[in-house]
């Protein structure tokens, strides 16, 4: 701000573009898994992931003197915390994009997360839901069983496999409950300390699984610029994003933005892989934003991934 009061060209910038951004880039994380799944497993995609996130971020934790977990408790709860979001949430998505379903469906799936967990906040943590909330929940519902229902008749035409709608209610569920037991039990760690741990974690966990399905990588240049993008852009680049609108104080922005998520990979999926909803899918797509984004007008009720 100038003396004068009047505010300098740029001020307030980040708070109005940066939720952008980061809704934007949030939403490529499902194209970046089908470009890459096709080189490695799943589990063996994620543990490098993860096992190459923890690593920088611990780097940068350590050059910015960020504030570690004081107490070995702390810790613990943040490396629970890293096994839903980042083990279970994403080891969900991967291994349903890997069993052939549509990114554009795994985005609106698990984009209920924002739903969920405002009913896990009311009735765990005792978090107040308005009336016009509970009709978004309603209608978030209503939308994915359109859906799903459409793709369930399909699933035998699309090679969809059973196990990839388990899969990804895995990861919906993990997402949920690694949201709320974070809002619970996060610790006071500075965010690039608690990624670095939570990263960590998701890794131990990751490199059994990885070495079940045999640790098969094609190091191709596909491969290698999915990794690049998903670990740069979305593990660092997103999350560092995130941490400057917690210090701007625009996160809620960000939060009422998350329902254009699942839209924005459906588009992306479209025009990168042909990826085709039919007028059901629409239909529920449509409804469920509705919904969704009644939930999250309310941002006290919803925790930022």
């Amino acid at each position: 701000m100038l003396r004068n009061g009047t505010r300098r060209q740029g001020d307030g910038l980040l708070p109005e573009v940066a939720p952008w951004l980061f809704v934007t880039l949030w939403s490529t994380g499902f194209v970046g898994a089908k470009y890459g799944l096709p080189y490695a497993g799943p589990f063996t995609f994620l543990f490098v992931r993860m096992q190459l996130a923890w690593v920088l971020l611990a780097g940068l934790a350590i050059a910015g003197r960020a504030i570690w977990p004081r107490r070995p408790r702390e810790a613990a709860h943040l490396a629970v915390a890293g096994l839903l979001l980042h083990a279970g949430y994403l080891g969900g998505v991967f291994f349903a994009i890997d069993r052939g379903m549509p990114a554009g469906l795994a985005s609106l799936i698990v984009g209920l997360q924002p739903v969920l967990t405002a009913v896990g906040a009311h009735v765990l943590l005792r978090e107040s839901v308005a009336g016009r909330q509970w009709l978004g929940l309603l209608l978030g519902f209503v939308g994915v069983a359109l859906v799903v229902g459409e793709q369930v008749r399909m699933a035998e035409k699309q090679s969809i496999a059973l196990a990839s709608f388990v899969a990804i209610t895995v990861a919906l569920l993990a997402a949920t409950s690694g949201t709320l037991y974070q809002k619970r039990f996060g610790g006071g760690a500075d965010l690039t300390a608690a990624a670095a741990i939570q990263y960590l974690a998701a890794a131990a966990l990751l490199a059994p699984l990885a070495v079940a399905e045999g640790v098969r990588i094609d190091w191709t240049l596909p491969f290698v610029l999915a990794l690049a993008w998903l670990l740069l852009v979305l593990s660092l680049g997103a999350m560092l994003l995130l941490l400057a609108l917690i210090r701007q104080r625009a996160v809620s922005r960000v939060a009422s933005l998350l329902y254009l998520v699942p839209p924005a990979t459906a588009l992306e999926a479209y025009l990168l892989f042909g990826e085709r909803l039919g007028p059901p899918a629409l239909v529920g797509m449509v409804v469920t934003a509705i919904g969704v984004a009644l939930v999250v007008r309310q941002p006290k009720v919803i925790a930022v991934r």
